[in-house]
């Protein structure tokens, strides 16, 4: 099993350390285009395993070469956000870097399982697809694992609660147009209507819809990094080990909650195949209407990103 990460920057370096210490892979490939960096980061990593108890090796390289016949890859490269800025802010210039990511990948590893985190999301998965012409189940976007986690902290924080305790789902665009399902929730097994008042509730779903600016607007420099490597590296996990396991990904949905021919984060079923089965859950009719409005502002923008490469 080969996963290729493409990107050695905060993310991209913290997503490989990740995968490759969870053991199911042969091999981890980091690609960057500054050169020494993903070499250095790679034998900084290989010399931890050790002392961390872990044998998978991590190779760094600048070329896409020794990332041919990858299983599963990981797209992280694409310019951050500064505070202040959209994650749309980014478009012009990551449309750029991830359409040519996509032309390597597909010369180099045409069956792989395709995992976009570049920002802004939706269009970027929307665009991988499209450049990479591969079956839309295998081109996904990790965002609604990582919104989810945010909205269990903060509902959590709010409960008074372990995180560990709390299941939610978090669906629609990452940006503007998430869809934190409170219907969903539950805190200790409890709905959580039963646990916050609808005030409390309301600004935990605006809170967790703004919780990446408020993480770049604290560090001034860069996005987040721990959490949302954290999150495309369960979904690697799930594919590479055929798990079958629901979680919520931007999917290409083609009917499914009357909304067809658009990447959007709905629940799936991930495993060696990529997307195997887009999941209906029951939502109630504002949840519903708030998933079609997303799946028509994120169409609309990725209509926008077709021109761009």
């Amino acid at each position: 099993m080969k996963i290729t990460v493409i990107g050695a920057g905060k993310y991209g370096s913290t997503l490989t350390e990740k995968i490759a210490r969870r053991g199911y892979a042969d091999e981890v490939v980091m690609v960057d285009i500054v050169e020494g960096l993903p070499q250095g980061l790679a034998l900084d990593m290989n010399q931890a395993r050790p002392i961390e108890g872990y044998e998978t090796p991590v190779v760094g390289t600048n070329d896409y070469g020794p990332t041919a016949g990858s299983d599963v890859v990981v797209v992280t490269a694409g310019k951050p956000r500064k505070p202040g800025m959209s994650r749309m802010d980014l478009i012009n210039d990551n449309a750029k870097i991830v359409g040519g990511v996509a032309q390597e990948i597909a010369k180099t590893s045409p069956e792989a399982v395709v995992v976009v985190v570049s920002n802004p999301l939706d269009e970027m998965t929307a665009l991988f697809q499209k450049v990479s012409g591969f079956p839309p189940h295998r081109v996904m976007g990790q965002a609604g694992m990582l919104d989810t986690a945010r909205f269990q902290d903060k509902v959590a924080a709010a409960a008074g609660a372990s995180p560990l305790s709390v299941e939610a789902i978090t669906l629609g665009s990452h940006g503007d147009t998430m869809v934190p399902v409170p219907s969903k929730v539950t805190v200790d097994g409890k709905p959580l209507a039963d646990v916050l008042d609808q005030d409390t509730i309301d600004e935990i779903v605006d809170a967790t819809r703004n919780g990446g600016a408020e993480v770049v607007a604290l560090l001034k420099e860069g996005s987040a990094y721990f959490a949302p490597a954290s999150a495309a590296a369960r979904m690697v996990e799930a594919i590479a080990t055929d798990e079958g396991v629901l979680m919520p990904v931007c999917a290409w949905v083609d009917g499914q909650y009357g909304i067809a021919e658009v990447y959007l984060g709905v629940p799936v079923r991930l495993g060696a195949g990529g997307v195997t089965e887009i999941v209906d859950i029951d939502l109630t009719e504002s949840e519903l209407a708030d998933l079609r409005e997303a799946a028509e502002a994120v169409r609309a923008k990725q209509a926008d990103v077709d021109g761009l490469v």
